[in-house]
C-alpha cells in the first residue's frame, strides 16, 4: 500500500512500513480515507529536522492551539519492527508520550539529529519521491490531501 500526500509545495508519494508498523499504518489510512488530513496545514517545521502536520487545530476556523489535537484516541506505539530508524523521508507518528499518538505525524528532513527517535515514535512510511517537496515546505504551508493507493 502507497499514499500520495498532495500538499500546496508538491505531492510525497510514500511507501508504507505495514509489516513493522500495522496499527499505525491502518491509523493513518483510515484518517486519510476519512479525509481527516485534507486542508490541515503543517503546523511545526524544524529546518533540517522535520516537518509535523496532522492536528485538527491547524485547520482554518479551528479554535485548539496548532500541535494540540488529535482524533479523539489514542493508539499504542510499535517500536520492534526492523524500520524503526528515523532516516531522511521517513513519516513516523508524533505524540505527547508513549502510546498518545492519534493523528499528528512527522516527515523527518535527514538522519543528522533524529537518532533519538529511534524506537521511540513510531516509523511507519517512507517518501520515496517528492524528498524536495519536505525541504519546501514552510509553517503553515497545506496538506491538500491524502491519497491511498
Amino acid at each position: 500500500m502507497e499514499a500520495i500526500i498532495k500538499t500546496n509545495k508538491g505531492d510525497m508519494k510514500v511507501s508504507f512500513y505495514e509489516n513493522d508498523a500495522p496499527n499505525t499504518v491502518a491509523n493513518f489510512v483510515k484518517l486519510a480515507k476519512e479525509g481527516y488530513y485534507n486542508g490541515l496545514k503543517w503546523h511545526r517545521v524544524l529546518p533540517d529536522f522535520v516537518i509535523q502536520g496532522g492536528c485538527p487545530n491547524s485547520r482554518e476556523g479551528a479554535k485548539g492551539m496548532p500541535g494540540t489535537g488529535g482524533p479523539g484516541y489514542k493508539i499504542d506505539c510499535e517500536l520492534t519492527g526492523e524500520n524503526q530508524y528515523h532516516d531522511r523521508g521517513v513519516l513516523s507518528m508524533a505524540h505527547a508520550g508513549r502510546n498518545t499518538g492519534g493523528s499528528q505525524f512527522f516527515v523527518c528532513h535527514s538522519r543528522k539529529q533524529t537518532s533519538h527517535l529511534d524506537r521511540n515514535h513510531t516509523c511507519f512510511g517512507k517518501v520515496y519521491e517528492g524528498l524536495d517537496v519536505i525541504d519546501a515546505i514552510k509553517e503553515g504551508d497545506s496538506i491538500d490531501s491524502i491519497e491511498i493507493i
